[in-house]
């Protein structure tokens, strides 16, 4: 059985089966006749260029959404996002990473605020077999049946608390955070993830999801932007200009490194005191975690305003990906732990 990890965020769709790992923006489009495909000097990335017909209809993913459709999708409310995002972008995640009819064991998570409500819908609208077909950049159509014979969902924050203490094969690496009482700190798009772990035990009182996720900043950002300007930039455009620290409407060049600096302090603010309240009874916590892609973007403005020992990600690493290479590592802990994962050949 192939084991994958899908990461379903509202800004980014991630995705690994420990050998091959794919991000795309949370967007789907209109598909439409193009003229030309690819780059205008040569390919691109096959992941850049993701078409997929999932029950009949055919959808423009991620940055091919955003670059070529006339009607994009896009939404930042949780039962929108089920009902009408999750399983096409499950699928076209999956579809990049495995072959067809192969049976797979997928894990994915929920925040922990979404996590009750709808784990057994997760489930039940990614388990069994999925008919899609992928039309690559020269419009060849290929037909997969995506397997999916089992489905775990966690809750979010624990997949990188898994990615922490597991290695990939699924087995115990650090023990550390077996007997320790860990703070998880899970900063997302749309949300933050708040959680405890005592030694493995899960504790209610110290869990909570709020809707601080870096989008909150993005949309001040873009509030700024609209006073100056009349134009409304769509939350998804700002990634690349807040990392760049500036952005061009119309010609003109407008500076992000002020604003992002308020917008993220403030917003850092905002967690610190959330954790303040949250974990007043929890003064007994040995290691805080910092993940999430959002946790990256904000860790120089928050770790200070944080009262502990703070385990962030790596810098040269992808803080998006903590979560979902936990997912992976976890569905080999329980599906085959021990077992290494042969290398794959990445799709055309």
């Amino acid at each position: 059985m192939e084991i994958i990890g899908i990461d379903i965020g509202f800004g980014f769709t991630k995705a690994t089966n420990g050998t091959r790992t794919i991000v795309f923006k949370s967007i789907l489009g209109e598909a439409t006749d193009i003229q030309f495909k690819g780059g205008i000097l040569g390919e691109t990335s096959p992941d850049e260029n993701i078409q997929i017909e999932v029950d009949g209809r055919c959808y423009f993913v991620g940055e091919m959404a955003e670059r070529q459709s006339n009607v994009r999708s896009f939404t930042l409310d949780q039962s929108q996002f089920f009902s009408a995002f999750a399983k096409q972008l499950a699928l076209a995640a999956a579809s990049r990473l495995v072959g067809t009819f192969m049976p797979i064991g997928l894990v994915t998570g929920l925040p922990i605020g979404y996590f009750k409500e709808y784990k057994d819908e997760l489930a039940k609208l990614l388990k069994g077999d999925h008919k899609v077909v992928l039309i690559n950049n020269d419009g060849k159509r290929e037909e997969k049946v995506i397997k999916i014979n089992e489905v775990r969902v966690i809750p979010q924050p624990f997949g990188s608390l898994f990615n922490l203490m597991l290695n990939d094969v699924g087995e115990l690496g650090d023990k550390r955070y077996v007997r320790e009482k860990v703070g998880i700190i899970d900063v997302g798009f749309k949300t933050a993830d708040f959680t405890v772990s005592d030694k493995m035990r899960y504790s209610e009182r110290g869990s909570r999801t709020t809707d601080t996720g870096i989008s909150r900043a993005f949309g001040m950002i873009a509030g700024k932007l609209r006073e100056k300007t009349s134009v409304n930039v769509e939350l998804y455009r700002l990634y690349e200009a807040v990392e760049r620290g500036n952005i061009k409407i119309r010609g003109k060049e407008f500076d992000l490194k002020g604003p992002t600096e308020q917008v993220y302090g403030q917003l850092a603010t905002a967690i610190a005191n959330e954790v303040d309240r949250l974990w007043t009874d929890d003064w007994d916590i040995e290691t805080i975690v910092l993940t999430g892609g959002g946790g990256a973007a904000l860790a120089k403005y928050l770790q200070p305003l944080l009262n502990g020992q703070v385990v962030a990600a790596d810098d040269a690493k992808d803080a998006r990906l903590c979560n979902v290479q936990g997912y992976w590592k976890f569905g080999k802990h329980i599906w085959a732990r021990g077992i290494v994962t042969p290398p794959t050949t990445p799709p055309a």
